[in-house]
């Protein structure tokens, strides 16, 4: 018996899971409009799992490693209590460089806890937050938890930001410098506390939302920007932004990487996921946090 084939994944397909994820198409509107590119319901219905994060993906570093000392951590945010998940090398006794893992609009999952563990190998004390704590937390239902990050008051996510980065600077296992790198959603909250925090160290965002170009002056931490070269909708504001960093006299770095779709980082989604831009824009991030934290 011939295989299946597997179904085509066209830009147009990625495109529209976008617009479902970010923007304003729902999960009814989204499907229907997958089911006339893909050419039938059925089709649909196999292609939406490809375009969409697999919590059930293999980690890359398990949750086990022993190299690795990881906890669930319950500290002061701005406003009350916040989640966590922490994670460093287990035979480092010296203080380290500490790195913030902001999360995609999925909240803090499985995929965001191994890019946490990941880090922590290259010699880092890592914190992932999560920032629904203040809703009981990442529910296991994506689609709940995008509504739950889409409620979210921006001042007070960004007040939650500058108090973690604040909380790692006096953290006992920390040097006291603090870079923070993230996701989506992340990456936009990243260029957010470069904006409102002066005690930033380094800052790195991953396809994220651009700042008002009237607070880039604000910004004291130096910046890695990676954009995925299809992210039409996000690459519309890198101009403005170059700009005014150019104008400010900031230091960053902007990294486009062609031919790949946004969260091309995200191993757990196979249509979107990129090896050669992620494992590029890895090295560039932990060289870029190396030079900066240490």
């Amino acid at each position: 018996m011939d295989k299946p084939k597997t179904p085509k994944i066209n830009q147009a397909m990625v495109d529209a899971y976008d617009e479902y994820t970010h923007l304003t198409l729902d999960r009814r509107a989204f499907m229907d409009k997958l089911a006339k590119l893909a050419g039938s319901g059925a089709a649909a219905a196999v292609i939406a799992p490809m375009l969409a994060a697999n919590s059930a993906q293999a980690a890359i570093v398990a949750t086990d490693d022993p190299r690795l000392l990881t906890k669930d951590v319950i500290y002061s945010g701005s406003s009350g209590d916040m989640k966590g998940y922490r994670a460093r090398q287990a035979d480092v006794t010296g203080k380290l460089p500490a790195v913030i893992i902001i999360h995609e609009n999925r909240g803090l999952n499985g995929h965001i806890r191994d890019v946490a563990r990941r880090m922590a190998l290259e010699g880092f004390t890592v914190l992932a937050p999560d920032f629904l704590s203040s809703a009981g937390g990442t529910p296991s239902d994506e689609d709940k938890a995008r509504d739950l990050i889409a409620s979210l008051d921006a001042n007070k996510t960004i007040a939650e930001g500058v108090a973690t980065i604040d909380y790692l600077r006096a953290e006992k296992y920390t040097n006291g410098k603090v870079g923070v790198m993230g996701f989506c959603w992340g990456g936009g909250l990243v260029n957010d506390l470069a904006v409102n925090s002066p005690e930033l160290g380094a800052g790195v965002a991953y396809y994220g939302r651009q700042p008002k170009a009237e607070d880039v002056a604000k910004i004291k931490a130096p910046l890695l920007l990676h954009y995925a070269g299809l992210d039409t909708r996000i690459n519309a504001g890198i101009d403005g932004y170059r700009k005014a960093l150019e104008d400010n006299g900031k230091t960053f770095d902007i990294e486009v990487y062609e031919g790949a779709n946004h969260a091309f980082n995200n191993d757990t989604s196979t249509a979107r996921y990129s090896k050669e831009a992620s494992d590029l824009a890895w090295s560039r991030t932990v060289a870029f946090f190396k030079k900066y934290l240490s």
